[in-house]
């Protein structure tokens, strides 16, 4: 009977133990469509290099795998390696919580295609992109426009032209701030402020980052976007 007890409480205290490694690190699961050989490498980017964290060999089965030690959301990459195929749509960005997530995706369309679950922050991220992706094309139509007016000799519209232009740039930042302000309470708000708009005006960063509840702001990007304001601060 003694013993009976002191297997069970091995049992549970293996369990806990297993539990808590979970909650501390991240475990991937997914399939890549189409992948038949080639490899898997996840990063990091650590200040301007890329780390590798994992790599996954895949040879006739196309599902990974992948444990990693992760104690605060990140953006982490999934890079695919084709072997003798080459094409540019090769990475994917995905922005990672300790826990479980899945990356499903094809090899043919290997960003286009995948879907991310089990991360709140790349949810929200994925929504702030389908909007500013709206402000980047109108940006990338009212260049076009420029040119061509440039090309024609039609400088009478490039006014109007620059104006629209400003707005557009305005209301994209201010969406941004505004997002970052709304999401205060998940890590993908200093990270939208340091990778988007970095370059606003101080008074929209520092309420960003006064806006940060005290878990994000203990966070990588938390404390990144609080060294960042203190280093402009000292220059301007």
């Amino acid at each position: 009977m003694k013993n009976s007890i002191i297997t069970l409480f091995s049992l549970i205290l293996l369990v806990s133990c297993k539990e808590k490694e979970t909650e501390k690190g991240l475990n991937i699961t997914g399939n890549i469509k189409g992948l038949n050989k080639g490899t898997l490498y996840i990063k990091k980017l650590e200040d301007t290099t890329m780390v590798l964290l994992d790599s996954i060999k895949i040879d006739g089965n196309s599902a990974f795998e992948s444990n990693i030690d992760l104690r605060s959301p990140e953006m982490l990459y999934l890079f695919v390696d084709r072997g003798a195929t080459n094409t540019i749509d090769n990475t994917l960005m995905f922005f990672a919580e300790p826990g479980k997530m899945t990356i499903n995706t094809e090899l043919e369309y290997f960003y286009a295609k995948a879907v991310i679950t089990g991360s709140k922050n790349q949810e929200l991220y994925e929504t702030f992109k389908k909007v500013n992706s709206r402000f980047s094309d109108q940006q990338l139509a009212l260049t076009a426009q420029r040119l061509k007016a440039i090309r024609n000799n039609q400088t009478a519209n490039l006014s109007g032209n620059e104006t629209l232009s400003e707005s557009n740039i305005k209301r994209k930042y201010l969406y941004a701030i505004n997002f970052a302000v709304t999401n205060k309470d998940y890590e993908v708000a200093p990270y939208i402020a340091l990778s988007e708009i970095n370059d606003a005006t101080l008074k929209y960063l520092d309420t960003i980052e006064k806006s940060m509840s005290p878990k994000v702001a203990k966070s990588k990007y938390g404390v990144m976007l609080t060294k960042y304001i203190a280093e402009r601060k000292k220059t301007e």
